[in-house]
């Protein structure tokens, strides 16, 4: 653990201001031995004085890509746009595995640079479960916001704010309204559902027993639904196109909370663009009126109590840090996504170059049946002269 140097990276995203170290853990990660340097940051919840008085060393925001090579860079979401070879271990959401939309480009970079994406979303006990997330703050949120919209009350830009102003505003309406959380015993289930109690609203709760065999006419009855379900392997959609066509869909208010979008493992195949915090809702059909919430980083209007509760679960896997356990099998993870990415591309190359050879052979037959008509053709001309 001595040799060990981590280096907090700051978030290129402008409404990114979680941190998955906070500075009371920043000061157990230091006194266990480990060299932490923190880059500043502007937006970042906790302000960088927080991390020098815990021992850590400061560096200007975004000089991770001259970090020391041994440097373990760690952050949340998306890298800048280079440099174009990344040679560090990076521990963040990369998104990266299920041909998401840059998720080639990104793994190529982590190829040329000879780096490696240590991918949080892949950090996981032996059993599959996730180690650190921040799923319950997504739930809460997502649910949070979908009320708040669905009761005409949601405004644009949104801002960050604090649990309790949010669960006052929550508080404030009364009225009936039926909704529906998907993937209600999960970590984002969970905080859909106390979110909604919060406003008053008692959800129909579905998980894996309510979605082998869907039924679509219960889920258009609702008024709301929030969506929480990320799958890893394929199942049929939650809903279709065909779905919100139904003229009997009594549902008004969409959040999914995974934003999936891109991945061919999508439940919610019905759109292809997120919204944001300057437009949150988005109207995806007119009639009867369907409005979709999609926001991939939602536990940022929280950024406090998120950032704390992520960096508890975080920190034990970090004071662990090494080859094998979680760190190895999300090195496993990111090896095969970067095979399987290489076959994939050799594979449409041969099949390319068999293309080609194919039209080449078919050009040359072709071009020998012209010529050899020709000489036929001549060779008739030239017999019906001798006649």
């Amino acid at each position: 653990m001595t040799e060990l140097h981590l280096w907090l990276r700051h978030e290129i995203r402008t409404t990114e201001r979680r941190t998955p170290i906070v500075p009371s853990d920043a000061r157990r990660l230091v006194e266990s031995g480990v060299t932490l340097t923190v880059e500043e940051s502007p937006q970042r919840v906790f302000p960088i004085e927080a991390y020098e008085d815990a021992g850590c060393r400061v560096a200007k925001a975004g000089s991770w890509v001259s970090a020391p090579p041994d440097a373990v860079v760690v952050g949340l979401k998306e890298l800048p746009d280079g440099p174009p070879e990344l040679a560090h271990r990076h521990v963040f959401f990369g998104h990266a595995y299920k041909r998401q939309p840059g998720a080639a480009a990104l793994l190529h970079r982590f190829i040329a640079g000879g780096g490696a994406l240590l991918d949080i979303e892949y950090l996981v006990h032996d059993d599959g479960r996730r180690l650190a997330a921040f799923g319950y703050w997504a739930g809460y949120l997502g649910a949070a916001l979908a009320v708040l919209h669905h009761r005409g009350s949601l405004k644009g830009p949104l801002r960050p704010t604090s649990k309790e102003e949010l669960d006052a505003e929550l508080a404030s309406e009364e009225g009936e309204m039926r909704a529906l959380v998907i993937g209600a015993l999960g970590r984002s289930g969970r905080g859909a559902r106390v979110a909604l109690g919060v406003a008053g609203v008692e959800p129909t709760s579905w998980d894996l027993a309510e979605t082998r065999e869907l039924d679509r006419p219960a889920l258009l009855a609702h008024e709301l639904m929030v969506n929480t379900v990320l799958t890893t392997r394929p199942i049929p959609p939650f809903l279709t196109d065909k779905d919100l066509d139904e003229p009997g869909r009594r549902l008004r208010t969409l959040c999914d909370v995974t934003c999936d979008v891109g991945s061919p493992l999508n439940v919610l195949p019905i759109y292809d663009t997120t919204t944001d915090w300057t437009h949150p809702a988005r109207r995806i059909r007119e009639r009867p009126a369907l409005d979709l919430i999609a926001i991939d980083n939602l536990p940022s209007l929280l950024p406090l109590e998120a950032s704390v509760d992520f960096s508890a679960s975080l920190l034990p896997q970090l004071l662990e840090f090494g080859v094998g356990g979680p760190w190895g099998r999300c090195l496993d993870r990111f090896h095969e996504a970067c095979r399987a990415l290489e076959a994939e591309e050799a594979g449409v190359a041969e099949e390319a170059e068999k293309t080609e050879h194919v039209e080449k052979t078919e050009h040359v037959e072709k071009t020998e049946h012209v010529e050899k008509t020709e000489h036929v053709e001549k060779a008739a001309e030239g017999e019906s002269r001798d006649v």
